[in-house]
């Protein structure tokens, strides 16, 4: 059996800190309804790059989603978005909010890109998560590297 850690080190702010492995989300990712339960595999020994792979439950079985997020530490130093930490519950420590970004493989020869106008913000205390829509301009694909 292939047990998922406890807990993931993510890079932030020139420092990392431990994450839940087992995130589950407030409100499902847009398009992808009936899927709140994730694991956050690291990719990396940076800290930086991860897997985040839904776990199949019920009919979803056969159907598992895996999104690649970064922590934007090392590809957007100046990434530093206003949010709002309530919507990951009313008691949600903003301190303990880690950021990540999902990411666009590149296909084709094109480079991959991040999405910085909807970072998913994680409770690192609780494992809850959720993707917010930023009131800011910022691009939906940023090239990374």
């Amino acid at each position: 059996m292939n047990l998922a850690p406890a807990t993931v080190r993510v890079a932030v702010a020139g420092d990392t800190c431990d994450v839940p492995a087992d995130l589950h989300l407030v409100v499902a990712f847009p398009g992808l309804p009936g899927r709140e339960h994730y694991v956050l595999d690291a990719l990396d020994d940076a800290a930086t790059l991860f897997a985040l792979r839904s776990v199949p439950d019920g009919d979803d079985a056969a159907r598992e989603v895996r999104l690649f997020v970064v922590s934007p530490t090392l590809y957007f130093p100046d990434y530093h978005p206003v949010v709002d930490a309530s919507a990951l519950g009313p008691d949600t420590d903003p301190a303990d909010v880690v950021l990540l970004v999902v990411v666009h493989p590149g296909t084709d020869g094109a480079a991959p890109t991040a999405n910085l106008l909807a970072p998913v913000l994680v409770d690192r205390r609780t494992g809850r998560a959720v993707q917010s829509v930023l009131d800011e301009d910022r691009p939906l694909r940023a090239p990374v590297g």
